[in-house]
């Protein structure tokens, strides 16, 4: 096997060819696989094979492969769950981030990406107005941003309360209670189970999702000691965002720790026309989003924003002989090791593409592509809503639309006759004891032309389910 130079040449050149094909087939292929992973797994049974092959050779074969079992995830007719496309200063990056091959842990060895996200760190915290102080990590998605968010909460209420967490661990320490509203997203309890906090004080929302700040502060005097308040920016049903202001308020009153989930609801903070959805959300200690979603880079990237610095390179510091340490002291820590703001020592360097997104973007057009989403949004909840039978459930606020049908066996019959159809992706959920058909709007891409298609894509849905649904044979008529 050789290591000359050009022994990139001949596999990258196929990797090309295949990315542009597919990048290509979006508009006019359908938007789901079309197989399954049961068929794939079939065909590709057997044994390694003996024999090498040629490095091209196996991009072709990988490349013939997987086409059919792939989702049209960056197509702008895709709505499912809260999945983002990839803007193409992005995807250009991270090409370049894999040549490059650095291992962005530490500033001394790999100083390019490092100022690289720094550049990009400092114009997040510009964008979302939050302190230029605060700490910048990239993680591997919005779950490992909220596992340093609460991470760094964890340390933080524990020492004021006298506990030394490093020296002594969890076992026998004040009880951290962590305050979360009713429809939080399932990764917070994820988390709190990653650091060993058990189960959250539930406080009850609003009818959008929104969690009750007086309902929060009667629970933080119902008891005492270290206290986490986890707030959400956006609803994955609604979009709507819990009150910082109020809650951030309460919290104060009882020296918690204030840490937002805001995977993509955050970045309604970037536009002028959404902002005041997040009044107070710079008030927060610990912020947790994800890139990959509405900024539109590619996988995996997360971003995890800490108002106090010495708090998470506590956490995620390491010092030993063999890492050369960033330049700074005590006294003026400066920006840091990348690997002191995650859980990783060794990773890719997944900020540089946020960089090249919010390059190619400028500050107008990273304001203009949030906008974007959210009108095109209204756009869908608007069309939908003069369809006969259709209801939206939701004050649509932000890139969320959940839609019901009638009765849960409609709904469930339009999804599946839409996901079918392959011309638009949009999946079900469940919200108020209600089955839905839940849209997400995260894609760079999706046009005028894209909702135009996708309503008539749901209108031909509609048309082949049943208008009244029969009862089960279990239920009277």
């Amino acid at each position: 096997m050789s290591a000359q130079p050009d022994a990139y040449a001949a596999a990258l050149d196929r990797a090309l060819l295949h990315a542009n094909a597919w990048l290509a087939s979006l508009p006019t292929r359908p938007v789901g696989p079309r197989v399954d992973a049961a068929t794939l797994a079939a065909l590709a049974a057997g044994p390694q094979p003996t024999s090498s092959c040629a490095a091209d050779d196996v991009i072709d074969e990988l490349a013939a492969f997987a086409e059919p079992g792939l989702m049209a995830m960056p197509s702008g007719r895709f709505f499912g769950w809260v999945i983002g496309g990839t803007l193409p200063a992005a995807l250009a990056a991270d090409w370049l981030v894999s040549a490059w091959d650095q291992n962005a842990g530490m500033r001394f060895a790999t100083p390019a990406t490092a100022v690289l996200e720094e550049i990009a760190a400092g114009w997040l915290l510009d964008l979302l107005g939050l302190s230029a102080g605060a700490d910048v990590g990239f993680t591997t998605g919005a779950t490992m941003a909220n596992f340093v968010g609460l991470a760094a909460g964890r340390q933080w209420v524990l020492e004021r309360a006298g506990w030394d967490l490093d020296r002594d661990g969890l076992a026998g320490a004040p009880r951290v209670r962590v305050f979360v509203g009713a429809q939080r997203h399932d990764v917070i309890d994820l988390v709190l189970r990653y650091l060993g906090l058990g189960a959250p004080i539930v406080v009850d929302v609003d009818q959008e999702g929104r969690l009750r700040p007086d309902v929060l502060a009667t629970l933080l005097q119902a008891g005492s000691g270290p206290a986490i308040v986890c707030l959400q920016a956006g609803n994955v049903h609604s979009g709507a965002s819990d009150p910082m202001g109020a809650a951030i308020d309460v919290a104060r009153q009882h020296d918690a720790w204030v840490h937002v989930d805001g995977a993509f609801g955050l970045w309604a903070a970037v536009s002028p026309s959404y902002r005041d959805q997040l009044a107070g959300l710079e008030r927060a200690d610990s912020w947790a989003t994800d890139a990959h979603k509405t900024l539109n880079v590619p996988y995996d990237c997360g971003v995890a924003i800490v108002s106090r610095p010495e708090i998470v390179r506590k956490v995620f510091g390491v010092h030993t002989s063999y890492l050369v340490a960033a330049d700074g002291t005590p006294e003026n820590p400066g920006p840091g090791d990348p690997f002191e703001k995650v859980p990783e020592l060794s990773r890719r360097a997944r900020g540089v593409p946020v960089w090249a997104a919010l390059r190619s973007l400028g500050r107008a057009g990273t304001i203009a592509l949030v906008d974007g989403l959210a009108a095109n949004a209204l756009a869908l909840a608007e069309g939908l809503r003069s369809m006969p039978g259709v209801e939206i459930l939701n004050e649509v606020v932000f890139t969320q639309v959940c839609v019901s049908f009638g009765s849960d066996e409609r709904t469930r019959q339009v999804t599946q006759q839409l996901i079918a159809d392959g011309s638009a992706w949009m999946s079900g959920s469940r919200w108020h004891d209600r089955d839905i058909l839940r849209i997400s709007v995260s894609n760079w891409s999706t046009d005028a032309t894209d909702v135009a298609l996708s309503l008539a894509a749901v209108a031909r849905a509609c048309a082949v389910a049943s208008p009244h649904p029969s009862p089960p044979a279990n239920e009277p008529v």
